[in-house]
């Protein structure tokens, strides 16, 4: 009989162990998504249609725990596919890449929206955030995960054109560049970026809301000065604004939210629309 060494035994043990938890966290984290797509047969007139584009990295992908109540479809609540397709909104509503996958603050916010807005409108959101991807990768449009982040965006902006009118740009990034050069030119990367965005989706008012990033980081500093810097980046945009998180909690990783605040800060990403920019 093939003796195994003591070492060889507790590596083998450590990779079944890692191997078991990998397996159980993606049955956990896939467990309630939905197994049905349902695709939309009637297209709704293009005059009722409200896009908001979803953009920025992980904490906007998503990485929440989906639950049943987050897959409840609505008939006014519209985003797409990985085809381009229309269909029911349903959590996780991200699919760029799927090893991650998770709740974000889509659905949350377009229900929240929902009670403001006059009874003929249609929600759609499209999803274009890709964990981890830092700001200058989107303006120079540099691959990230195989996505070349702004070409993404813009791609889903032309089917947002073709489908509504763009209402708003929902933006949740800035973890990956919590650092000395990240917080140093946060400033002028967000005019740089955000004015790349008004002029493809062709409004110079369009609004952007700012999510700030989580209090519960490794580097609360670093963290802080993300905040700070978009603080000081709305005092000259006065078509931007910040969505507070500070109260918010994370789901054990001390980088992303967890299930209830991801649906929290949808509702107050929906609030500060309402508040700030809807007549």
């Amino acid at each position: 009989m093939m003796k195994i060494s003591f070492k060889k035994y507790s590596l083998l043990l450590l990779f079944l162990n890692c191997f078991f938890a990998f397996a159980q966290e993606k049955e956990n984290r896939t467990k309630y998504f939905p197994n049905k797509e349902e695709k939309v047969v009637t297209i709704p007139n293009k005059s009722k249609v409200w896009v908001f584009m979803m953009a920025g990295q992980s904490n906007m992908e998503g990485r929440g725990l989906v639950e049943p109540q987050d897959t409840i479809a609505n008939d006014r609540i519209l985003t797409i596919n990985s085809n381009n397709e229309l269909v029911l909104a349903k959590e996780p509503i991200h699919f760029s890449t799927p090893a991650y996958r998770g709740l974000d603050c889509g659905m949350s916010f377009a229900n929240e929206l929902l009670k403001s807005v006059p009874k003929d409108v249609v929600i759609l959101l499209l999803p274009t955030a890709v964990g981890g991807s830092p700001i200058e990768k989107w303006i120079k449009d540099l691959p990230h995960r195989k996505i070349n982040l702004y070409s993404n965006f813009k791609e889903k902006l032309e089917l947002g054109k073709q489908y509504g009118t763009i209402k708003a740009v929902l933006w949740h990034q800035g973890e990956s560049d919590a650092n000395a050069a990240g917080i140093s030119n946060r400033d002028q990367n967000l005019k740089t970026l955000f004015a790349s965005f008004r002029k493809d989706i062709g409004n110079e008012k369009l609004p952007i809301l700012i999510g700030e990033i989580g209090s519960f980081s490794k580097e609360p500093q670093l963290w802080a000065e993300i905040n700070k810097a978009n603080y000081k980046y709305i005092q000259d945009d006065k078509y931007a604004d910040i969505v507070e998180t500070a109260d918010l909690k994370d789901k054990g990783d001390k980088v992303h939210f967890d299930g209830e605040s991801q649906r929290e800060m949808g509702k107050r990403f929906a609030a500060k629309y309402i508040e700030k920019f809807y007549k």
